[in-house]
């Protein structure tokens, strides 16, 4: 009887074993799996990561690859010095400095998101045999980019030597036609003045304003404002009226128009091509707090944008314990709120467009030395992210600012055009603020949507617009040619 109970339990401990066993070959299975199928799927992600000596063994094989504008213009390229060391030139200087970026002391823009393909080779087997003999790098891939250079060189000259951001799309496509940020830094200096910009705490230069700076919108976010307000009144907003006197006052706040201006009985058409502050102030408090917070979400702010480049998070708080003096700066873009001009442009595009969302892309292809296609991207809709009959009614809000409200100098020209000034407040000192415009033209079929700040300049009407409409002029022009 003892000699059977020991069998007993040695079997059971055998078959314990096994379990064991089996257990951790199949673990081991699952992360042989993971692992390969990871490998597959995010290669360029592993390749790309500064610990992967792979990276150093294909730029030590390959030279890195070019890249252009979207009609063949060389924006960066690597070239041989005389003592054959590979130096990465940019021709166009601080042009395209935050958009393309630079490849040394880490990388940015064009150079950082296109990286894996920059450093990978496709030429053919030829060519790479003649290299070979000649004991020369092959050539990296090239990549193309959506970008136009006189639109980027108006927006440029048109910026100046003020601080801000400029963003230029086609909101069909979602093409990024042009992408300025400012202050701006030669690309090809980067490892001179690197250390002299990590030193000083106070320094912006490389942070690019388009898709990460974070700005409160003013009048700008009235667009939204007047969505959530269409939403929750589809049947009575056209009813709307308000007497303005120049301000609106709820316990200690006071919000006034801009540069005091009164514009008395207004309705809901004529509150937004005059962006009356107090109106919309007023606007805002009739506001239902959790419905606007759902169309704020829908509307992707504190979330990540969808999109394949390194941008920042808008920030809004609206909730059921959002008071009446918060409600009232939250309606009119100010207080805690902030946007990327990125982002203000994705919203834009999207009324442009009948309110389908098509993510902002640069990269257009990759091809090999010899020419052939390597890869083509192509444009890829987020989907509906403002109903199409909403959008439609924002298209002929915004069409009346430039008729007959802040962005009348877009008026009579040979092309129509839609948008919505901003005069956004900041800081401490009362009185300063960014100005803004967002919009596009024509107004029948938009073509082109244009997204602009300008910090610390004043009215959006008078400093904003003006760079619109320069833009707009180009691209008409050159459209006619």
């Amino acid at each position: 009887m003892m000699m059977k109970n020991r069998k007993t339990t040695q079997r059971k401990k055998n078959r314990e074993i096994m379990c064991v066993t089996w257990a951790f070959v199949l673990l081991f299975a699952a992360m042989t799996f993971y692992i390969a199928h990871y490998s597959v799927t995010h290669k360029q992600e592993l390749i790309n990561n500064s610990y992967n000596g792979r990276q150093k063994m294909l730029l030590a094989q390959n030279q890195r690859g070019s890249i252009y504008s979207a009609d063949g213009d060389v924006l960066a390229r690597t070239v041989t010095d005389a003592e054959g060391n590979d130096v990465r030139e940019y021709p166009y200087g601080n042009l395209f400095s935050h958009v393309v970026g630079y490849a040394s002391n880490g990388r940015l823009g064009v150079e950082a998101q296109a990286n894996y393909y920059l450093i990978n080779s496709n030429a053919p087997l030829s060519e790479k045999a003649a290299l070979d003999i000649g004991g020369k790098k092959y050539p990296g891939d090239d990549v193309y980019t959506t970008l136009n250079v006189e639109l980027q060189q108006v927006a440029s000259t048109a910026l100046g030597v003020y601080d801000g951001a400029i963003i230029v799309t086609e909101p069909s496509t979602g093409k990024i036609l042009a992408m300025v940020s400012k202050p701006d830094f030669d690309p090809s200096q980067i490892e001179t003045i690197w250390d002299d910009l990590v030193k000083d705490e106070d320094s912006s230069v490389l942070l690019n304003r388009v898709t990460q700076g974070l700005y409160p919108p003013g009048s700008t976010f009235k667009i939204i404002t007047a969505l959530e307000y269409m939403k929750e009144n589809p049947d009575t907003y056209t009813g709307y009226q308000y007497q303005c006197n120049g301000s609106i006052k709820r316990g200690e706040d006071r919000i006034g128009c801009y540069h005091g201006s009164v514009h008395g009985s207004v309705g809901f058409t004529r509150s937004f091509a005059k962006s009356c502050n107090t109106s919309f102030a007023n606007i805002g408090l009739s506001l239902d707090k959790s419905d606007f917070a759902n169309t704020l979400d829908s509307l992707l702010f504190n979330q990540e944008l969808p999109v394949s480049f390194l941008s920042g998070v808008s920030r809004i708080d609206v909730n059921e314990e959002t008071s009446e003096s918060d409600m009232m700066q939250v309606s009119i873009g100010q207080g805690t709120t902030s946007i990327t001009p990125l982002h203000l442009n994705m919203i834009t595009c999207a009324i442009a467009n009948q309110g389908i969302l098509m993510k902002p892309y640069v990269v257009d292809h990759v091809q090999s030395s010899s020419g052939s296609k390597v890869k083509e991207f192509s444009a890829s809709s987020y989907g509906k992210l403002i109903d199409p009959k909403e959008a439609g009614i924002l298209k002929e809000l915004m069409a009346d600012v430039v008729e007959e409200g802040t962005a009348s100098r877009l008026k009579g020209l040979s092309y129509t055009a839609a948008g919505k000034t901003g005069s956004a407040e900041y800081g401490t000192v009362k009185g300063d603020s960014h100005a803004w415009f967002t919009g596009f033209a024509p107004v029948e079929d938009p073509k082109i949507c244009v997204t602009i700040i300008i910090e610390g300049a004043g009215a959006g009407g008078d400093y904003a617009v003006p760079i619109a409409k320069r833009l707009f002029d180009a691209y008409f022009e050159d459209m006619v040619q």
